[in-house]
């Protein structure tokens, strides 16, 4: 009996028991990762295209273009044609109207992005209230932004800025008419305020850009910390500097990162409504000058990864402000 129980314990064992530590632990752990892999390349296969067609469309003709910045290349002098090294660099640093372009290309972009994003700033406020009509009239404010730039800058150039047609100097004309006076001042403002002029036309597009951040971020404040503030009894300005405010650095910081991107770049109303005269000529119209009008394309490709580089510095910034503000939300 002791004997048959044994083998009877050893045969169930033998069904029943455990697999060899080292003997099939092996091969799932392969398996597993042989998965793994598999399933990587699932996701990722489908962006594969899209990667492909976006390097094909973007990043070769920027490395063509960096390769043609170290050519002396001029379509009115083709025997003087060669390796010029950093000469166009040179002359992009060296040249006044180079110079004089990023000037103006600073004074446009901080003026429009500082007053865009006051002025965005004042319609996130108010249209974050509860009033009747509020989505007709976010639908208004946003209109600005969906117009094609270089409509609205023609928009602007016939429509509103016209000495002789133009809504603002009939305008003058009817407000003036309406105290007996016929001589309205009719001033020619694409040339008394050229830059001005530009800059007011990009105010008016992106200012709801501008509206459309800060206003996510104000929807985005925690209601219970500003109840909680009111019932201690502080003010609407008290809340608004010690909550809103704190609350809305973040996203000031990306609408202001991300104006400076476009803006920076804009080239449809500068060509639109003054063509780049009167000291309106930013680094777009300037590159577009060398090329289109010099010829000289060795020189217009330094001033175009010039300008490239500086615009992917401030994006830099911006990326980061976004990943910190999906770190935020992610951690609530």
């Amino acid at each position: 009996m002791p004997t048959q129980s044994v083998e009877t314990r050893n045969e169930r064992g033998g069904r029943s028991g455990a697999p060899h530590p080292g003997g099939s632990a092996g091969p799932p752990r392969a398996g597993a990762r042989t998965g793994r892999r598999a399933a990587a390349w699932a996701r990722r296969a489908p962006l594969l295209p899209a990667l492909v067609f976006l390097i094909v469309v973007t990043q070769l003709p920027f490395v063509a273009t960096v390769v043609i910045s170290f050519t002396r290349w001029n379509a009115l002098a083709p025997d003087n044609r060669g390796f010029a090294a950093f000469d166009n660099y040179q002359a992009v640093f060296t040249d006044p109207a180079m110079r004089s372009a990023i000037f103006t290309t600073v004074l446009l972009t901080v003026t429009v992005v500082l007053v865009s994003l006051l002025l965005g700033l004042g319609l996130a406020l108010l249209l974050d209230r509860k009033f009747w009509g509020r989505g007709i009239v976010r639908t208004m404010l946003i209109t600005p932004f969906l117009v094609v730039p270089v409509a609205a800058a023609l928009l602007w150039k016939h429509a509103l800025y016209n000495a002789s047609y133009g809504l603002i100097n009939g305008s003058l004309t009817w407000i003036w008419g309406l105290f007996g006076s016929s001589d309205a001042p009719q001033p020619d403002w694409m040339t008394a305020s050229p830059l001005a002029a530009v800059e007011v036309s990009l105010i008016w597009q992106w200012t709801p850009f501008m509206m459309l951040i800060l206003l996510a971020g104000l929807q985005s404040r925690p209601a219970d910390a500003v109840e909680a503030a009111r019932v201690d009894g502080a003010s609407t300005f008290d809340v608004f500097r010690y909550l809103t405010l704190p609350h809305l650095r973040r996203y000031l910081e990306l609408a202001a990162l991300l104006g400076t991107v476009y803006v920076v770049q804009n080239f449809d109303a500068v060509f639109t409504i003054t063509s780049g005269g009167l000291g309106t000529a930013n680094l777009p119209y300037t590159i577009y000058q060398t090329f289109y009008q010099a010829h000289d394309y060795g020189l217009a490709s330094a001033q175009g990864v010039v300008v490239v580089l500086c615009s992917l510095l401030v994006a830099t910034f911006a990326l980061r402000t976004v990943s910190s503000l999906l770190r935020e939300e992610v951690t609530r």
